[in-house]
């Protein structure tokens, strides 16, 4: 098994879930979005920070830059992403807003490499094309305003956020701490704005289905979500996990089919497969390149002590001196005599 297969799934996981999410939401339609998105969120962390306390992790002394990145993460990629998502409903199509945030496997495919000082692969990129292709296609591109469009691209801002400003806390925190901090610095900000944006009718109870939505959308699509992207992440680099974005809609379309809530289109299907090719496409390995000896490494001849030896996957076999043979070296393999 390679060892990027279980990151992958996870991250295709982590996105297929988010994508059901379209079709749970519509029965929460009626509830303040974002006090909605407050108790969801405060679940989420309440269920992860119990995971973190069962699984008794080592403490991690938080410095004042991990505490500012944190909320950096839970004021842009969280709290931020809801508000601008809201905001653009008003002013745009659906089908816009998703065209628009579905660019994000090209963004991260660019953004993630340039912010480790490091030269994007092309073969990233061009897959991450194809893959936001597919999730344009899927999404359609709608109408709207221009400043439907400008508050989109902040919905897409708070997405890049999302991973990027998690990166540098991974290695430290791991996965699990930062899913649970940002999710619970998150629940003050959205309520917050929710008081300010509806006033306090937004600080209802929900209905007994619209608490069972929430506990879907707290349980699974952001505490597993979050954890299996997080995850992914960090062992895949945020240009590679970006390509499973594109599976987002993906996730919505057979949410929906499975709901019977509505059927797949020709357009649906085409996107779908495009997402699938630009994922293959871009998890594909390059073919190693000619001229390489066994193990990767290039074999190149030198004169040593009189006689011919190679160097590098055979290095250690080199004749010394006294006419021993290095202990390691293979049984029945002895250098050429030179001319």
């Amino acid at each position: 098994m390679s060892s990027s297969t279980v990151p992958a799934a996870g991250a295709a996981a982590a996105m297929l879930l988010v994508g059901t999410s379209t079709a749970v939401s519509a029965t929460i339609a009626d509830y303040p979005v974002l006090s909605g998105q407050a108790l969801r969120y405060a679940l989420a962390a309440a269920i992860l920070l119990a995971v973190v306390r069962h699984q008794r992790l080592p403490r991690a002394g938080l410095t004042p830059r991990d505490f500012l990145l944190l909320a950096a993460l839970a004021a842009t990629g969280l709290a931020g992403f809801n508000i601008f998502l809201v905001e653009a409903t008003r002013h745009a199509s659906p089908a816009m807003i998703g065209t628009v945030v579905g660019a994000i496997p090209i963004v991260l495919a660019l953004a993630g490499p340039l912010t480790q000082r490091r030269r994007p692969a092309t073969r990233t990129v061009g897959a991450a094309a194809v893959v936001t292709l597919g999730a344009v296609v899927a999404a359609g591109f709608g109408g709207g305003s221009l400043h439907g469009v400008l508050l989109s691209l902040g919905a897409l801002a708070g997405e890049v956020a999302f991973s990027l400003l998690a990166l540098p806390l991974l290695p430290k925190l791991g996965p699990l701490r930062v899913a649970a901090y940002p999710a619970a610095l998150s629940v003050p900000m959205l309520l917050a704005a929710s008081l300010a944006l509806d006033g306090a009718s937004s600080l209802r109870l929900p209905t007994p289905t619209e608490a069972a939505a929430f506990g879907y959308l707290g349980a699974l699509v952001t505490a597993t979500a979050f954890f299996l992207w997080y995850d992914a992440l960090r062992r895949l680099g945020a240009e590679l996990a970006g390509l499973f974005a594109g599976l987002v809609p993906v996730g919505a379309l057979i949410t929906t089919v499975a709901l019977g809530l509505g059927e797949a289109g020709p357009a649906d299907v085409a996107g779908a497969l495009l997402v699938a090719a630009g994922v293959v496409f871009g998890l594909r390995r390059p073919a190693p390149t000619s001229g390489a000896g066994r193990g990767g490494r290039r074999v190149r001849r030198s004169e040593r002590g009189g006689v011919t030896v190679r160097e590098g996957a055979e290095e250690s076999c080199t004749t010394q001196d006294s006419g021993r043979v290095p202990s390691g070296c293979r049984a029945g393999r002895a250098p050429s005599s030179a001319s």
